[in-house]
């Protein structure tokens, strides 16, 4: 099979160039990639045309319209039988390729995806935000997790749809804000089939700080809504989870400041929170400063989310504005 991997890229030229590399050393080899330049000020033509004689690689510099409407961009450009997505800010493994084939070979999937990890060489920083973002504590196991809850939805940083569901779906009809959820939604609608492959991940670097972190996870929490005025069933329990997290640790600072009684309950919720965050975290990275950097990770991914889930709840729900 041959497969055409389309990396939308904005600004991030040193990014590209960690991808590209981790692309030259795939133990598969029949596949193209696709660089789309969505309009950067700081592009990475440079650094692409060093991959020439390395990778079968294409480089496209066009406008400003985000993720989802670049990654239309390619393909409608790529010539495989098969298309994986990737965000520019991720390594893959050397056998990722050879896995994704063998899967497609034996069991075959219309589209699928793959989970995310911590690579060893991220900052401390970067592996407590990839432990927040993988913690059943704060996702409830719905990223990339075979035991997770409800419908599997693939993410676009790890992402691969066959020539037959873009020839009968087309790509994506919104660039952000959820565009990813939307075109999975659209794919099982349609009867095609999806599932995940566990072992496919890839080494997701994500953001390097809390405040770039908030930023992001505030924009998934309003992601949320704009997929469930496309999609009002896909709006599930789960996702108000952050929002009531929110909604409690606020109470609970009120509730300490005035005095009142019922303090010690949201007291007790978090404290016990917090340590089942630091010691799981703990276990998994074999770090006391990731697991400490990981508390305040998962606090700032909850609330943001939240935050983000509920200013768009009450400006597109209730007060009904587009």
């Amino acid at each position: 099979m041959f497969f055409s991997i389309i990396i939308p890229l904005y600004n991030r030229p040193q990014e590209i160039k960690e991808l590209l590399e981790s692309l030259m050393r795939q133990t598969y080899r029949q596949f193209e990639v696709l660089v789309i330049e969505d309009g950067s000020v700081k592009d990475a033509k440079d650094i692409v045309a060093t991959f020439t004689g390395e990778l079968d690689v294409h480089y496209y510099f066009k406008p400003n319209e985000g993720q989802g409407f670049s990654r239309n961009f390619g393909f409608e450009r790529a010539k495989g039988d098969y298309f994986i997505i990737f965000d520019s800010d991720i390594l893959v493994p050397e056998n990722y390729l050879e896995v994704v084939n063998n899967r497609l070979e034996t069991d075959y999937l219309d589209a699928y995806g793959g989970p995310d990890d911590a690579h060893p060489s991220f900052t401390p920083m970067q592996k407590a935000i990839s432990y927040s973002m993988t913690s059943p504590f704060t996702t409830g196991g719905i990223r990339g997790n075979k035991k997770g809850i409800g419908q599997f939805h693939p993410r676009s940083f790890n992402m691969g749809v066959s020539r037959q569901v873009w020839q009968k779906l087309g790509g994506f009809i919104i660039t952000r804000l959820g565009e990813d959820i939307e075109y999975s939604i659209r794919i099982h609608t349609a009867g095609f089939k999806i599932g995940l492959i566990p072992e496919a991940k890839v080494y997701h670097k994500r953001r390097t700080s809390y405040s770039q972190f908030y930023k992001q996870l505030h924009f998934f929490g309003r992601s949320r809504i704009n997929i469930y005025k496309f999609f009002p069933s896909e709006l599930k329990a789960v996702h108000f989870f952050p929002a009531v997290f929110t909604l409690g640790v606020m109470f609970t600072l009120i509730a300490n400041l005035f005095g009142w009684p019922v303090a010690w309950l949201g007291n007790a919720v978090l404290v016990i929170f917090t340590l089942l965050i630091f010691f799981h975290s703990l276990s998994k990275n074999k770090s006391l400063k990731v697991a400490f950097l990981s508390i305040g990770a998962a606090f700032i991914q909850l609330i943001a989310y939240g935050l983000g889930f509920m200013q768009d709840y009450g400006k597109r729900i209730i007060l009904k504005q587009s």
